[in-house]
């Protein structure tokens, strides 16, 4: 199975199993806006929930808030987002669809990439324990071949986005023969600047209404609160606030899914600190967040760091967290020294003095930011994508499972009585009435146990608990581990202190 077959198959299973549905489907749905069903909805909340906690309990000196979807309007010239929050898109003549130019140049980027992987995959099949990748790098004529392909087109696209050299953007396009995938042509427009801000109108009127923008954002949110947040909890830098958040953008190119969405969620933590200090503290944060993301068991091979060539308006040094996604690396994780550019232009806007004077120095000063800044909705695409497996059995068979880990699965356990009758219906539902106290559980008494064990599997429950015959006599269970479909008996008594151990979040938390 390619990896663009395992992404179709992937987005079928999210909707066959309630996951993630198109929304407002029965209208024939609303491009690039996703609703998270009954099993989506529990993942993301214990995802968000391990940020939360992973901040705001285990760092002392970071604090929550819920700000505003709806904000002053002049917060968002302040932020530079009136003028400069801009995509590049280009659009196809032949088939008359719009793409941004950026993402046509870094997806040929990605193929070229994937070629390099292969080659070097071969190498490694075919030299075993003896293969040395840095030479086999530096000297294997195809590798050698695309990287220096590489190299020229990365070197062209990296000078254009300095320069915001948009007719280079197209000249590139073209000499690499990037065609559009509906037409197939390189009949490609200018490229020009396209605003992602949604607006809409607040007032009772429509003549008194004014203008105001659906945030693009959360961090402005944070940004404005500062002086509260600071005053009334009486923080002293450095410190943090943190914030969950819904954000909006009008993404022309929305696409893969929920990678990249119109109404999407952030979780976002601004970091305040004393100028000077900043570069300490954004290694200090790169650090933090990797292990974070690592922690989870995905494998530390599927994360890499891709450091900004080109930094915002606002950084004086940027960084992504990039997950393998089964498209290639994407970002997933911004981390972002922001200067003091924010407080000093919602200063500088506002007319209102936002400093913080340090006891102990004496001094007033704007306090600089680094930010850490995740997708929700990515972070759940990059657990699902890992997660999803197809294991072909001794028995012929292939089963479907969702290794999602278990402190993040949706349903933690499923209590199966193995008929419905003879009372092991009664004592599955009183195992089920101690535990939901606890776990998120299912009760299950439909079809045979197989078919119940494949349906739990497809949904990433870590644990089946089957109550048997034998149960009403020695008042044991039998309980199925997902992962390895090992079986074993245990007390009922037990039950709660073995499944806790395996999917306590806590428990995730104190391996940070």
């Amino acid at each position: 199975m390619t990896q663009d077959e395992l992404f179709k198959v992937l987005v079928a299973h999210c909707k066959e199993y309630g996951f993630i549905f198109p929304s407002s489907e029965i209208y024939d749905g609303l491009a690039a806006v996703y609703d998270y069903g009954q099993m989506g909805v529990e993942l993301k909340n214990n995802i968000k929930q391990y940020w939360w906690n992973a901040m705001t309990r285990l760092n002392e000196n970071i604090v929550g808030i819920d700000s505003c979807i709806f904000m002053h309007p002049r917060i968002w010239e302040a932020s530079g987002h009136v003028s400069a929050f801009n995509d590049p898109l280009i659009d196809n003549k032949d088939s008359k669809k719009r793409y941004r130019a950026d993402v046509l140049i870094e997806d040929y980027l990605g193929k070229i990439e994937e070629k390099i992987a292969k080659e070097v995959a071969k190498g490694r099949k075919r030299f075993g324990d003896s293969f040395d990748e840095a030479q086999f790098r530096a000297t294997n004529p195809n590798v050698l071949r695309e990287q220096a392909k590489y190299d020229e087109v990365h070197n062209r696209y990296v000078k254009a986005e300095q320069a915001s050299d948009f007719a280079e953007y197209r000249q590139i396009i073209i000499d690499c023969g990037i065609v559009c995938p509906i037409s197939g042509t390189c009949n490609w427009t200018d490229v020009r600047q396209f605003n992602l801000m949604f607006s809409t109108s607040i007032g009772s009127t429509s003549e008194g209404a004014n203008t105001i923008y659906l945030r693009p954002e959360t961090a402005q949110g944070i940004f404005v609160n500062y002086l509260n947040v600071q005053k009334t909890g009486r923080m002293k830098i450095p410190f943090g606030i943190a914030q969950i958040g819904k954000a909006f953008r009008n993404e022309i190119v929305a696409r893969q899914f929920i990678f990249r969405m119109r109404e999407f969620e952030q979780m976002e933590m601004q970091f305040f600190i004393k100028p000077g200090t900043e570069l300490e503290w954004f290694k200090n944060w790169k650090e933090k967040r990797m292990a974070w993301h690592v922690n989870l068991g995905m494998g530390a091979e599927n994360y890499r760091f891709h450091d900004h060539e080109k930094l915002a308006h606002y950084a004086n040094a940027a960084t992504d967290i990039e997950f393998q996604f089964p498209f290639g690396f994407k970002e997933l994780e911004g981390i972002h020294s922001r200067t003091d550019f924010d407080l000093g232009n919602h200063q500088k806007f506002s007319g209102k003095k936002i400093q913080y004077f340090d006891p102990e120095t004496g001094e007033s000063f704007v306090p600089y930011v680094i930010e850490t800044s995740i997708g929700v909705d990515r972070t759940v695409l990059a657990v699902l994508s890992h997660a999803y497996k197809e294991e072909k059995l001794e028995n012929g068979e292939t089963r479907v499972v969702l290794s999602i880990p278990p402190a993040l699965a949706p349903v933690k356990a499923a209590v199966l009585p193995l008929v419905k009758k003879d009372g092991l219906p009664e004592v599955a539902q009183q195992i089920m009435d101690d535990l939901k106290y606890d776990f998120n559980c299912q009760y299950d008494e439909k079809d045979s146990i197989g078919k119940r064990y494949r349906r739990q599997d497809a949904i990433g429950t870590p644990y089946c608990i089957t109550v048997d015959h034998d149960t009403l006599e020695d008042h044991c269970v039998t309980v199925r581990d997902r992962d390895t479909m090992t079986q074993e008996r245990i007390p009922i008594a037990e039950l709660r202190s073995l499944i806790d151990k395996k999917v306590n979040l806590n428990n995730l938390l104190r391996n940070l």
